[in-house]
Order: C-alpha cells, then sequence, then structure tokens
C-alpha cells in the first residue's frame, strides 16, 4: 500500500512537467536568423518579403513579430537599434527598461495597458539585424511575462 501511494505521488508531481507545452522553432533563411517560438504561438506564415513571420497566441491575446533587415538609413547596428528604440518612444511607448551593446539592445515599455518587449541581435554578416517583438496586453502578464527571457536568449544568428 505504502509503494502504491508513493507512486501515486510521485506521479502527481510529475504532471506540471508533462503538461508544459514544448516550445517550435523558426528559421529565417533570407537573413540567418533562428528563435524558438513559445508554446501557443501560431505562425500566420512568412511575409511576402522573406524578412520574417508574425505569431499569435491565444487569438490574438499577444503578438509576436520576428523580422530581419539591413542597415539601410543607419550606418550599423547601434545606429539602427537607436533609431527603432526612438521610433518607439516618440510613438508614446514609456520604457521601463533599456539594455544595449555594440550586438545587442534589448527594451520594454508600456503603452496604453500594453506592454512592448523587443530585442535585436547583430547578424554575422555584420550588415543586418535580427529583432523580435512582444506585445500583449497588461493584464496577460501572468501567462506570458515568464516568456520573454527564453524568447530573447533563442534568438541567434545561423552563420
Amino acid at each position: 500500500m505504502r509503494f502504491a501511494l508513493a507512486l501515486f505521488a510521485t506521479l502527481i508531481l510529475a504532471l506540471p512537467a508533462f503538461a508544459q507545452a514544448a516550445w517550435g522553432y523558426y528559421a529565417n533563411a533570407r537573413y540567418g536568423y533562428e528563435l524558438d517560438v513559445p508554446p501557443g504561438f501560431e505562425g500566420q506564415g512568412e511575409s511576402a518579403n522573406g524578412d520574417g513571420q508574425v505569431f499569435l497566441f491565444d487569438g490574438r491575446v499577444g503578438k509576436l513579430t520576428a523580422w530581419g533587415g539591413y542597415f539601410v538609413a543607419e550606418p550599423d547596428f547601434e545606429s539602427e537599434a537607436n533609431a527603432l528604440f526612438a521610433s518607439d518612444t516618440e510613438a508614446g511607448w514609456g520604457v521601463m527598461a533599456q539594455s544595449a551593446t555594440p550586438s545587442w539592445a534589448t527594451w520594454s515599455a508600456t503603452k496604453s495597458g500594453r506592454v512592448l518587449q523587443q530585442h535585436m541581435i547583430q547578424l554575422c554578416d555584420g550588415a543586418g539585424y535580427a529583432a523580435i517583438r512582444l506585445e500583449y496586453a497588461q493584464v496577460d502578464r501572468p501567462k506570458l511575462d515568464d516568456l520573454v527571457q527564453p524568447l530573447i536568449v533563442s534568438l541567434k544568428p545561423t552563420c
């Protein structure tokens, strides 16, 4: 009887590990980057120009956008990241945190009950970048906040 109870308790404790959904994967051949896609996010198909894809969580609760680009208006990665960051602040996003190096940049912000998490990396050729942007409602923070750090860490160049 003790063995049966111990086995039952072990199985109950293991259920949360089995219940966790697996992360998906997305690789972009045009720009040469990859990332893990959190469980529950469904791809909407690669963009017509092949720069990335939008993934929606639970219909439209959260929106994850992944894209790549080349430095056109800006001369380097840092300038490009600063320009995108400035665009967000000019659009009224209130910055909660920001951090950057010469090869990556990340920031989080809020606006009108929404949360924005953006992360960018420089690509191997030195002439381009990959970026992810996760937007969701403040009320959905308990569902989505824990996905942010693993998502950021998963964005990598494929060189």
